[in-house]
């Protein structure tokens, strides 16, 4: 089976059926990928920037962007290295409301034990077990 990595503009395309005709395209790969033809490598950076593209640039709100992300991660087609790291800042994106990288980074900080974070941004107050300071402290 081949191998290949996804980039965000495919996914994109497959989950917002916009412009018709990449749409198509991505659909078909996709399609390949449920019959087993190929597996995509998904990497964090290509899961973070469609993420944010779904809620920044579509508007869809973080509920429906983490469910539909989250499902296509589960997807046995396709391949992370963290997955089990995605899904839960995922869950974070969706029920805390933060950036999907705020989330990213929390669930990184927990599994390195650390509860601190330098950072001006207050929306990492909303984490559980996450300590913001201010440089100056």
């Amino acid at each position: 089976m081949r191998r290949a990595y996804v980039d965000a503009n495919i996914i994109l395309r497959f989950l917002t059926g916009d412009p018709p005709d990449m749409a198509a395209q991505a659909r078909a790969l996709f399609e390949a990928v449920e019959r087993g033809e190929v597996r995509l490598v998904i990497d964090e950076i290509v899961v973070a920037e469609t993420v944010w593209v779904l809620h920044s640039f579509y508007g869809y709100p973080h509920h429906d962007v983490a469910r539909v992300m989250q499902e296509l991660l589960s997807h046995q087609g396709l391949e992370a290295d963290d997955r089990a790291g995605l899904l839960a800042a995922l869950h974070l994106f969706a029920e805390k409301g933060v950036d999907f990288a705020d989330a990213l980074v929390a669930v990184r900080m927990e599994r390195r034990g650390l509860r601190e974070i330098f950072s001006f941004d207050s929306h990492l107050d909303r984490l559980p077990g996450i300590m913001r300071r201010s440089p100056g402290e």
